[in-house]
């Protein structure tokens, strides 16, 4: 058995790939429209793993994009993504400087999480040991769910 990816449902494609690649820096790595289906699934992949996605030995986030109209709920069943980073406090920086609301602040220098706009759950883990508690983040509050 292998792994293979995880799907969501996306309600705006272009607000779903600004969110996942402009800002959070996931690679486009495949795409496919079914017009007889009224679909598009667009697979992302962490940079790192491009070439062992396309090798067929990493797995990838599929978003799914209906073209039809459908009400998918507020996401909360589904639990969350996950990823590592290099340095937390600059990638949740980079998000909440472009406006996504950092919903658990990286109070322990090791793991944060957000929302995408699909309301998707993302989870944020520090790469290697815990950075050292620094503000703002030691005394940010929750916002929100998560």
């Amino acid at each position: 058995m292998k792994y293979l990816h995880t799907m969501v449902r996306v309600r705006d494609l272009d607000a779903s790939l600004k969110f996942y690649v402009d800002l959070f820096g996931l690679v486009e790595a495949r795409r496919h429209e079914n017009e007889k289906g009224r679909y598009t699934l667009v697979f992302l992949v962490a940079s790192e793993d491009l070439d062992a996605f396309k090798a067929g030995k990493a797995p990838a986030l599929e978003l799914t994009y209906n073209w039809d109209t459908e009400d998918y709920g507020s996401a909360r069943n589904f639990g969350h993504l996950a990823y590592e980073v290099d340095n937390i406090y600059d990638f949740c920086a980079r998000l909440q400087k472009a406006g996504v609301t950092i919903n658990r602040p990286p109070r322990d220098g090791n793991m944060a999480f957000v929302r995408s706009p699909d309301l998707i759950s993302i989870e944020i883990l520090q790469k290697g040991d815990a950075l050292a508690p620094a503000e703002p983040w030691a005394s940010m509050g929750n916002t929100g769910v998560w």
